[in-house]
C-alpha cells in the first residue's frame, strides 16, 4: 500500500512539474512575442521591459537579448553590461563579442572593440569580420605591417572583396609597396569601376 501511494505522489509531483515547466515556457515565449513586436516598432523601452519580467541572470539568451535592445535604445553602458553578462555565460560564442563591439563602437572605446576581435580570432582564426575590421583598427593606428597580414587573410578566402583588396592596397601604399599597391588598386577598379579611392591611390604611385 505504501508503495502504490509513493508511486502515486512521485506520478502527481512528476506531472506538476511538467505542467509548471510548460506554463513557464509559455510565459518565456509570450514576452519574446511581446519583445519583438515593441522592437518592431521602434519601442525600445516596451521591448527591454517585458523582457525584464522574464530575465534571468543566468540566461544567455535574455542578457544577450538586452544588449541588443539598449543598445538599439542607445544607452550603451547598459548594453555593454548585459553583452558582457552573456560573454561570461559562454566564452566561446563570438555572436555575443560581435554583438559588445556595437556599444562600444558607439562610445569609441577601441581598445576594448580591439581586444573582443582579438579573442575572437582566438576562437575562429579565419572569420573574415574580425579580422577585416581589426585590420581596419590597426591601419587607423598606422600599425600597417599588422594591417596587412589580417587584410591578406581575407582575400586569401574571398580575393573579390573588395573593402579588403582596397584596404590592403593603401596599407601596402603606406609601407612603400607601391609595385603591389598598384596591382592591388587595379584590381580594386575590376571589382569596382571608377572607384574613386582607387584612382586616388594611383595618382600617388605615379
Amino acid at each position: 500500500m505504501k508503495t502504490i501511494k509513493r508511486i502515486v505522489l512521485t506520478l502527481t509531483l512528476t506531472i506538476l512539474s511538467g505542467y509548471l515547466i510548460a506554463q513557464n515556457t509559455s510565459v518565456t515565449e509570450a514576452a519574446y512575442v511581446k519583445s519583438y513586436e515593441s522592437e518592431k516598432f521602434g519601442n525600445y523601452d516596451a521591448a527591454i521591459n517585458t523582457m525584464k519580467t522574464i530575465y534571468k541572470a543566468d540566461s544567455y539568451i535574455a542578457n544577450i537579448r538586452l544588449g541588443w535592445l539598449f543598445y538599439l535604445a542607445k544607452q550603451y553602458t547598459e548594453s555593454i553590461k548585459y553583452y558582457e553578462k552573456s560573454i561570461a555565460l559562454k566564452p566561446y560564442a563570438i555572436e555575443a563579442r560581435f554583438g559588445c563591439v556595437k556599444p562600444l563602437s558607439a562610445i569609441e572605446n577601441w581598445d576594448k572593440v580591439k581586444m573582443h576581435y582579438v579573442e575572437i580570432l582566438k576562437i575562429d582564426p579565419q572569420n573574415t569580420i574580425a579580422n577585416y575590421w581589426l585590420g581596419v583598427i590597426y591601419y587607423n593606428g598606422k600599425e600597417f605591417a599588422n594591417a596587412i597580414s589580417l587584410f591578406e587573410k581575407v582575400i586569401t578566402l574571398y580575393p573579390l572583396d573588395y573593402d579588403s583588396v582596397i584596404m590592403l592596397a593603401w596599407s601596402k601604399l603606406r609601407t612603400g609597396q607601391t609595385s603591389e599597391a598598384s596591382v592591388l588598386f587595379n584590381h580594386a577598379l575590376i571589382l569596382r569601376p571608377n572607384d574613386s579611392s582607387a584612382l586616388e591611390g594611383l595618382k600617388l604611385i605615379k
